[in-house]
């Protein structure tokens, strides 16, 4: 996972996790990466210094890592996916085409998670139909 420091059009410093730098460009791209205070989607990475990993700063980062407000957030961000998925269908590889249906009253309303590349989702998003990502966190993918 990488962290970077974003800021939005209007002057709005946020963190966000993603899972590799292209994977930040292709979120970004499809205007999946909003501001938490004002929810622009005009959001660019801002310059950061490198982490050097030495075995005197292991034990200060792993207390940012176990930061307490860190790990309530993460299990309350756990949680609520938790309840997404309980409460929506994966319909996998077929999301945009779901979605679609749903949308243009094809098929019954209901929640829906699956798979999208990018380039779906920025379709999916210019036809009016609202979606947003679930968020990946630290531990699923370590």
């Amino acid at each position: 996972m990488i962290c970077y420091n974003l800021s939005c059009d209007n002057g709005h410093g946020f963190e966000g996790w993603f899972s590799s730098s292209g994977d930040f460009e292709r979120q970004a791209n499809a205007h999946l990466v909003t501001c938490p205070t004002c929810g622009s989607g005009s959001v660019s990475k801002q310059l950061m210094a490198p982490t050097v990993s030495t075995a005197r700063k292991k034990e200060a980062r792993q207390a940012l890592v176990m930061d307490q407000a860190q790990k309530e957030t993460i299990a309350k961000l756990r949680e609520m996916v938790k309840t997404i998925r309980a409460n929506a269908e994966d319909v996998g590889e077929r999301f945009p085409e779901e979605a679609r249906k749903i949308h243009y009253g094809e098929a019954d309303q209901r929640g829906l998670i699956g798979k999208a590349t990018a380039e779906e989702a920025s379709a999916l998003l210019e036809e009016g139909i609202e979606i947003t990502p679930l968020p990946v966190l630290p531990d699923d993918t370590n």
